[in-house]
Order: C-alpha cells, then structure tokens, then sequence
C-alpha cells in the first residue's frame, strides 16, 4: 500500500497505510528559500522514510491528539484586486483564476476568500449599497443595489467559482451606509441607535442579493476594526453596542429570513480579547454566534487561545494581516508562515487570510483620506503582467496541502523550527516547518514508528508530499 508525502516550504505531507518496517517511502519536496532561489518549487531528490535514527532532534507528528477544524487559506478579494482583475484580458485572468483557486498542477489552491460588504480602504472611491442624498433616509431599503460589485467583485467572484465551487467568503463592512451614522460621514462615527435594524435588514439583504448572483456568504463579521475608525470608510463600535446589535437585531433578523450565515465578532486586533469575551460572556448575544475573527496589528496571537479557553464551544478565525511594500521577502515570509500559518492555526484558528489579493505597482486602487497606499497585495496586477509577491508563497505553502476540512493535530515545537500539523480529509498529514534562524538546520520528522532526516536553510519553508 502507498504512502504520499509532501515537503513544501517547511510542510510535510503524510498519507499513511499499512507498510512494513522496513520499507521506506520517498516524498516530493516544494521548497521556498529565503533567498528566492527555490519559489514554491519542486525538488529533483525528496524525502525518504526508515526506521534510521541520527543525533537531531525530531518533530513528532501525532494524528491521535486533534484539535480544530480548517476552513482554507486565502486572501481578502478587495474590490480593487477585483477591479485589477477584470481590466486583464479574458484569457489572462482566467489563467491567473486557475493558478490562484485550482489544486492540481503548479496552482496553489486558494481555499478562502474575504470580501468588503460595500467598499473597504482599497477601492478605488468609497460606497455603500444604499447611498442617499444628505438628509435622505430609506428605512424600507428600496434603493439598495450592487452596482457597484456587479462591475467587479460579483463577475470575479463568479470566475472563480467555476473553478472551486466549495470556496468559502466571508463578507465584512467597513461601514454602514453614512445616513445611519452619528457623523454623517464615511470615515469614522458610530450606528445611531435607532438605525440597528435597518442595519441588520441591510447586512440580510446583502446575503440575500448575493445568493440571487450564485454567490453564498458563509459567514460575516459584524464590523472589520470596530475600535478604528481612523480608516476611509471606517465605523467605530464598542463591545456593548456590537451585543445589543447582534443580540436584539442582527441574530434574530436572520433567523427570521432563514439565513444560516454565520455571525462572527470583533475581527480587530490581538490586543483586545476581552471584546469579544464580553460579548461573548452575553449569553442572549452568544446563542447567535459562530465565532470571533482576529488581526494582528496589535497584541499576540496567544490571545486567540485567550479567547478560545473562555469560550470553548466558539471558534476563533484569523481574517487579516497585511504586506507592506516595497517588499522584504525574507522577513515577510518568515513572520507570517511563523506567526499566522503556525502561530495563528496553533492558537485554534480555523482560516488565516492574509490581506489584499491584489495591487498594481504603485499600491493602488485605494481611498483617499484613510485607504492603505502602501498596502502590497499577493500578486501585482500591471495589466496582464504578474508578479508573485512574499504573500503568494506564505499562503501557498498551506491553501495548496491543507484542504478545508483539514484537522490540526499535535506536533512538538523544536527550538528555531516552529512548526504545525495537519490531517487531510483524504488521511494524509501535512507539517508545516519553519527555519527562523540565521543558519541552516538539521531535523527529523517522525511518524507512524517511521522517521526521516530533513534540513531547512535559513529562512526556509518546505512541503513534502509522500507517494
């Protein structure tokens, strides 16, 4: 019977059955170094499993010890990336679809999207789906619309799709329409409280116009970064407001039209997790509620188990981290495979989504007055050129291997060689090791009784696939 191993950018795959002792097993290897000399890129020579024993130290894979349940890997699809992509020719967006969202082949599998309800920072202008003359209400929301998105983000959504059906979006605002808020404007400001439900009836009806386009939402955040209102469009709401929001007006707004979308809190910084505690702590708040979604400016990414061991029957998502450009490829890589793709998923996270997909060469489209103008998506978009950037690599190294459905499971943490693994739907598992030190490391990865050497170069990440 086979094994299947895999050695990507410090991941390994193991698909086991029954072998004898002492056969041995050859795996693929797919490699990223630091130094960009191997890119997500297959090795000539792969792993090979025994029973023989060396003085490094070992990674122990142990599939009898699981914890959480993966939903995928991807990036926020803002409505400039989506723009970007719609202004390629036919032909090469479609090629650029394949790569991003399929498995087979080189392409890398992206299992999870993101998206703006309304505009975020990186649109090219801001907008709601219900914008009114100052002054003008619409309480009955007959003039909601996706135009907007159905210029860009509806059609690409659509593309890809066709290419995996199974994708997961989850929606988030940025803001609610300006004629519900306390400043009367875009950036900043609060929901007037006698606007909470026309709000939650909006935030229904976006998943409702949305399922008419073939497009299913499986979950939403109340509010991205309710305690910063300092981008463009931006709405700042506190831990009390979001529970009487979600428990009085959201929750039973959707359970009234049927909707099984889910409800996440918070979707803001490590450094609070006492937000979403309380509301959780609200129990009529709490019956609504899938989860809490995490960022990373801010905190350590410990707080996710923070929040998880107060509320163990709740999941915990992490939803955005951005790139900065220019790029540093070998600081990016080695922070976010370390902190999000290992750190995040250790700490019981169900997706890691890293931020834009893409950007063109000088960062845009974003807003004025607030929009990110250093923000680097995964790819740049310089007409049909593209680039891969550092986040490209960092999320293929696990969209590709772990599928949703996926099941973290134990593995020990060796010094320098933070690391963490995964059973597939299929009964393969997947190690994802990275070196963090300044020189090249030596290591074992054992598993099922059987062991194989391994070395990373500084820097480096690597998948290894067991046939």
């Amino acid at each position: 019977m086979k094994l299947k191993y895999i050695l990507a950018a410090g991941v390994i795959l193991i698909s086991a059955t029954a072998l004898t002792l002492q056969q041995k097993q050859a795996g693929e290897i797919w490699l990223t170094n630091a130094d960009q000399s191997a890119l997500f890129q297959k090795q000539a020579k792969g792993l090979v499993f025994g029973q023989g024993r060396n003085a490094d130290s070992t990674i122990t894979v142990n599939p009898r010890q699981p914890y959480q349940t993966i939903d995928g890997f991807g990036f926020t699809l803002t409505g400039g990336s989506a723009q970007l992509m719609m202004r390629m020719s036919a032909p090469a967006r479609k090629a650029l679809i394949k790569e991003l969202f399929a498995t087979d082949g080189n392409n890398i599998g992206i299992s999870y999207l993101r998206v703006s309800i309304g505009a975020s920072d990186l649109n090219e202008f801001v907008f709601s789906y219900d914008d009114l003359p100052k002054g003008e209400t619409d309480m009955s929301l007959a003039k909601f619309d996706l135009a907007q998105d159905k210029k860009d983000a509806v059609p690409v959504l659509k593309e890809i799709l066709a290419v995996n059906p199974k994708i997961k979006i989850l929606g988030s605002p940025w803001s609610a329409p300006v004629w519900m808020k306390d400043n009367g404007d875009t950036r900043g400001g609060s929901l007037k409280p006698e606007y909470f439900e026309v709000y939650a009836r909006y935030l229904a009806k976006y998943i409702q116009t949305m399922k008419k386009e073939g497009i299913a939402i499986d979950a939403i955040t109340v509010q991205n970064e309710p305690l910063h209102p300092g981008n463009n469009p931006s709405m700042l709401m506190l831990a009390p407001d979001q529970a009487k929001f979600v428990s009085q007006n959201l929750g039973p707004t959707f359970k009234k039209h049927g909707i099984k979308t889910k409800i996440i809190i918070y979707d803001h910084n490590c450094d609070k997790p006492e937000y979403p505690i309380s509301i959780l702590n609200d129990a009529e708040a709490k019956k609504y509620i899938d989860g809490s979604a995490f960022h990373l400016y801010g905190g350590k990414i410990e707080a996710m188990s923070e929040v998880h061991n107060a509320h163990p029957d709740r999941n915990v998502y992490f939803t955005e981290q951005w790139m900065g450009a220019p790029a540093n490829f070998k600081r990016d890589v080695k922070e976010h495979i370390t902190k999000l793709t290992i750190g995040a998923t250790r700490n019981w996270s169900r997706t890691v989504i890293e931020w834009n997909l893409a950007a063109d060469p000088a960062s845009n489209p974003h807003t004025d007055r607030g929009g990110c103008d250093r923000c680097m998506g995964g790819i740049t978009i310089d007409g049909d050129k593209i680039t891969r950037n550092p986040a490209y690599y960092v999320a293929a190294h696990a969209a590709k291997f772990v599928r949703p459905g996926s099941v973290r499971i134990a593995s020990n943490l060796l010094s320098g060689l933070p690391n963490v693994a995964f059973k597939t739907p299929e009964g393969k598992m997947v190690l994802i090791v990275m070196n963090t030190g300044e020189a090249a490391k030596n290591f074992n990865v054992a598993f099922n009784g059987r062991i194989a050497a391994a070395s990373l170069n500084a820097g480096s990440v690597a998948t290894y696939v067991l046939n």
